[in-house]
């Protein structure tokens, strides 16, 4: 590695400190993650014109690898290429060449042959995203839609615009993440990104079978007694149970878990009174949180979708700026050698 290139640690950021991949919010620093934001704000207004596009990736093809299922997450990213007029490929993967024995790596470089420009990867293994940015395509640019218990920064940023929305900034905050923390990217990302933003406290909630062992060293406080976490809340985000990925019995019983941890509005009494309610979805009712509630006054749950094609427009947007402005400097450099 020489001096000019960046560091494995900032494999996602080029040389003058510009996003070229999202893998993660690791390494993030507050000023790129309050311009990442800022640009999500500028594409709100696009979901609400007639004709709901901008031509900042036409002509750029963008192929949604989801080696996981999940509706919603490809949904909006594909929503989002769409709105920044790219060209979009959703590949079935369990019907592609892999499932014939081709390896991951040759499928990849046969779609950056025919001229891809964005993968958009989900996969159930934590630290694929970064292996393909690393090892397989370093020349397309690769956003990170979710792998194994490690990360989902994009639905991270779209918590944190939510956030900043409705209560105009991050400082003095009191966020608390409920449930399921275990098996959550999601709440590993968050942490991350109230840390880095300048909340007050971040403070995790749960049963202790469904904490990681090492959950204080993300940055966070933790409670096990929900009536006592909720006091003094600003923010509380519920999980969804992912029994998908649980191993044994971590729970007693779904209703004995909603008797300790689920959302209600007496819970959501002890909070203060405009705290709002967050869930990255699915919500799992009756499970995680009371139908009176995810439908409440407080709740911003449907905010949070609107606001995940934002940041997705957003975050495709810069990754294909830097990964141009990378490739424009190493033309450049090549030309005086």
């Amino acid at each position: 590695m020489t001096a000019n290139e960046p560091s494995p640690h900032h494999l996602q950021l080029t040389r003058d400190g510009q996003l070229r991949h999202f893998l993660t919010l690791d390494g993030l620093g507050r000023e790129l993650l309050t311009d990442i934001l800022d640009t999500a704000d500028s594409f709100i207004e696009v979901g609400e014109r007639t004709i709901k596009k901008v031509p900042l990736l036409r002509g750029r093809t963008v192929v949604n690898l989801f080696f996981e299922s999940s509706t919603r997450t490809r949904s909006t990213f594909e929503l989002a290429a769409k709105r920044l007029s790219a060209d979009v490929l959703n590949l079935d993967i369990s019907t592609s060449a892999t499932s014939k024995g081709e390896s991951l790596s040759d499928t990849l470089l046969n779609l950056e042959a025919m001229a891809s420009d964005m993968f958009v990867v989900r996969h159930s293994q934590s630290g694929a995203p970064h292996f393909i940015a690393q090892s397989v395509t370093p020349g397309v640019a690769i956003i990170n839609a979710g792998d194994g218990r490690h990360a989902h920064p994009t639905q991270a940023m779209l918590d944190m615009l939510t956030i900043r929305q409705h209560k105009g900034g991050f400082e003095g905050l009191k966020v608390a993440i409920v449930g399921d923390i275990l098996h959550s990217r999601v709440a590993r990302s968050q942490i991350r990104a109230l840390n880095e933003l300048g909340v007050a406290e971040v403070r995790v909630i749960g049963p202790g079978t469904l904490l990681p062992r090492d959950v204080e060293s993300l940055g966070c406080t933790v409670e096990y007694d929900m009536r006592k976490g909720m006091k003094d809340l600003d923010v509380v985000i519920m999980l969804r149970l992912q029994k998908e990925r649980m191993e044994g019995a971590l729970l007693p019983s779904e209703r004995e878990f909603y008797r300790l941890y689920g959302l209600n509005r007496e819970k959501l009494a002890l909070a203060h009174p405009d705290c709002i309610v967050m869930h990255p979805g699915p919500i799992n009712r009756g499970v995680e949180i009371e139908s009176a509630v995810a439908d409440g006054p407080q709740s911003v749950i449907l905010n949070q979708v609107t606001n995940g094609i934002a940041v997705r427009m957003a975050v495709m947007s810069m990754a294909m700026s830097g990964q141009l402005a990378d490739r424009q400097a190493k033309q450049a450099e090549e030309g005086r050698a």
